[in-house]
């Protein structure tokens, strides 16, 4: 099957959700927000992640309904603040950012970061939200297997989609085995390690092979091994070379030289720390 920007990675429950999407983290001045979302827009992207956490909910909402795409073209995710955890905060939460995005429904729901005294709480709210057809499909960020296996303890629904830090120096292998074996679609966040892998000299070697930068070559990488991924920049030109993956492929040799970059190096908080201080 040829890989192109509106390829879509089928999570649990039969809902298919684009591979490449676009990422609004830091993104909250409004005329630059705008600027960037009609820019990917226009690029061809049709998935949008932000997350309470970003406070960009509203302007994402109005730009996206002004932006003149139907609503069921695109695929909408929000995430759940950690201040707003636990089984009736989560309800409100998810209350307060469908208001806000000017949404009915959501595409997708996650849990921003797994913490101990909300744990199973917060989870209970999202599955409340499922099954009431409020979201079309729930799921989590920053879990570890510990997480995972614990949440499986008592959770009715197991979650669709972890959203975690992996790119070529993170590349979270042991993870990744699990999550294959769980059915449980892997979501790259900070897929460019916040522009570290940039400059790296055999992401460069093999760019030029393709005429494309250490960026795309990158993001390629994570697209073929079958990750979804949401790149962010507030720049027109770069969110549009973003985008302009899809004319060449890696060779199993040059990905498995781009896993041997991985240096277990994170540039985001271990979700361990976060688990047991239940916060930054």
């Amino acid at each position: 099957m040829t890989i192109s920007i509106n390829s879509k990675v089928m999570l649990s429950h039969h809902v298919a959700m684009q591979q490449l999407g676009f990422g609004t983290y830091q993104l909250t001045d409004c005329d630059e927000l705008s600027c960037a979302v009609n820019a990917a827009i226009n690029a061809g992207y049709r998935a949008f992640d932000t997350a309470q956490l970003y406070q960009n909910e509203k302007q994402l909402g109005q730009i996206l309904k002004d932006c003149h795409v139907a609503r069921d073209k695109l695929f909408i995710t929000t995430k759940i603040n950690n201040s707003n955890q636990g089984y009736d905060k989560t309800l409100a939460g998810f209350d307060q950012s469908l208001k806000d995005l000017q949404l009915d429904y959501l595409d997708l729901f996650l849990v921003h970061w797994p913490l101990s005294d909300t744990f199973f709480d917060t989870w209970k709210a999202f599955e409340k939200l499922y099954e009431e057809k409020r979201v079309r499909a729930i799921g989590v960020c920053n879990f570890q297997i510990s997480h995972l296996e614990l949440l499986s303890t008592k959770a009715n629904i197991k979650p669709m989609i972890n959203q975690i830090e992996i790119h070529p120096y993170l590349t979270q292998i042991e993870l990744v085995e699990y999550l294959r074996q769980q059915k449980i679609a892997i979501e790259a966040w900070s897929p460019l390690a916040r522009n570290k892998v940039i400059t790296d000299p055999l992401l460069i070697e093999i760019g030029n092979k393709y005429q494309k930068s250490a960026s795309q070559v990158t993001l390629r990488w994570h697209i073929q091994n079958g990750y979804i991924v949401i790149p962010k920049s507030a720049h027109p030109d770069r969110i549009e070379q973003n985008a302009n993956i899809f004319d060449f492929e890696l060779t199993p040799d040059e990905t498995q030289a781009i896993n041997g970059l991985n240096q277990n190096l994170r540039v985001g908080p271990n979700p361990d720390n976060v688990y047991q201080k239940n916060g930054f």
